[in-house]
């Protein structure tokens, strides 16, 4: 073959390997850079289920048998993977503000229903941290700044933290759920005393709103919006007050036959309770706010357990609903979205153990013992309990209430 014609031959190949190239980068809608560098890793998303077709769905499985194979788990759309809200852009509801009605209310309702609309605020304190690893019980207590005393007090009692809670089971951890000061003339000095608190325990999270009695609500739902984001693996949740008594080898027997993904919430119930019309009353609600007879069941907000599995649901149904001024209330009326009904523990106390409070039984360690949450002790009464309860106790005997 001639020189010419060999260059001919060459230049035809290499004709044909480019459009090769071009027609593949075309197929593939890749740059050339991007067909020139290695292919990416796989990604971790979870197999499709497959039709049967005669292929292995899984090669690694083909030596397994059957009975062994354990199925794949359905990964939930997940939101939001850090808190999302940061910045208050919350303003009146100036169409309620000229409503007859609405002028008729008292001012604590009026401002109530006037904010209601703004759900979320940013958060000046977080520690996602306190979920990771393989937890088992997150103990969450809802405070204000200026309890430090009771907070205190918890973390020498029953709020300390465990790596390890036996057969097999995960960590308890311990967090506390705080808004700010109510009063603008000392935000700043408590806020300075928080940080510092935080910084020696790291056991706080903290919102931008005002504690107030109306805005335990705003805590319930944005621990709950915490929760989801942070903590998709804790299994049980105890969310109670600063001020009561709860003894943990208690809640952990009660759930040591219980299963995270079971519809699980637990407490002192209230059936058919009434909202209660009485002006003067601290849990008064006028009808226009809430016209029904009755209430939903719902625990009392003092002491409670639940599955971090419905807690997940629970933030997504609370969202669908108004909020509403008393909190284990509302918390009920989401559980009704859900179509949950919680059960009622004799071992729940939020009332004390005897309603008369001035009986003997409120005292006594020895039923103190049996149960698994009190209301309601004050720092020193709690800090007195707990060395009674947890010292040589003899107690004729042990009431059966797990």
């Amino acid at each position: 073959m001639s020189q010419t014609g060999k260059k001919t031959v060459y230049k035809s190949v290499c004709l044909s390997l480019a459009l090769l190239v071009a027609v593949t980068v075309f197929q593939r809608s890749l740059t050339p850079n991007q067909f020139l560098q290695a292919p990416p890793p796989p990604t971790l998303e979870p197999q499709k289920a497959q039709k049967p077709s005669g292929h292995l769905v899984n090669p690694n499985s083909f030596w397994k048998n059957p009975k062994d194979a354990v199925a794949p788990t359905p990964m939930a759309s997940r939101g939001p993977q850090t808190w999302d809200i940061n910045i208050t852009n919350c303003s009146v509801n100036v169409n309620l503000t000229h409503q007859p009605w609405f002028q008729g209310l008292e001012p604590h309702f009026r401002q109530f229903l006037s904010y209601r609309h703004c759900r979320y605020f940013p958060m000046l304190l977080n520690h996602p941290e306190k979920c990771h690893g393989d937890v088992y019980l997150l103990v969450v207590v809802k405070s204000v700044i200026t309890q430090h005393d009771r907070r205190e007090a918890i973390r020498q009692t029953w709020g300390r933290e465990q790596e390890t809670v036996g057969r097999g089971r995960g960590a308890v951890r311990t967090l506390f759920l705080l808004g700010t000061a109510s009063k603008q003339e000392e935000r700043a000095h408590y806020q300075q005393l928080l940080a510092y608190e935080d910084r020696l325990y790291g056991d706080i999270l903290q919102w931008d709103f005002l504690d107030s009695f109306f805005n335990l609500t705003l805590k319930e739902i944005h621990f709950l919006k915490w929760f989801d984001i942070y903590c998709p693996k804790v299994h049980f949740i105890f969310k109670g007050d600063d001020d009561v008594f709860v003894n943990p080898p208690n809640l952990l027997e009660f759930l040591a036959d219980r299963q995270p993904q079971e519809d699980l919430f637990v407490g002192d119930v209230l059936q058919h309770a009434r909202p209660i019309r009485k002006k003067d009353n601290k849990y008064y609600i006028p009808g226009v706010l809430y016209s029904k007879a009755s209430y939903p069941p719902y625990a009392g907000g003092g002491g409670f357990l639940m599955a971090g599995s419905l807690a997940r649901r629970l933030h997504h149904a609370c969202d669908t609903l108004e909020l509403y001024p008393i909190d284990d209330v509302f918390l009920g009326m989401c559980l009704e979205v859900l179509g949950v009904q919680p059960t009622a523990h004799e071992g729940f106390k939020t009332f004390g153990i005897s309603r008369n409070r001035n009986s003997r039984m409120n005292k006594e360690p020895c039923f103190f013992r049996s149960m698994l949450v009190v209301h309601k002790l004050l720092p020193a009464e709690l800090l007195a309990m707990w060395g009674l309860v947890h010292g040589n106790l003899t107690c004729s005997r042990k009431l059966q209430v797990l």
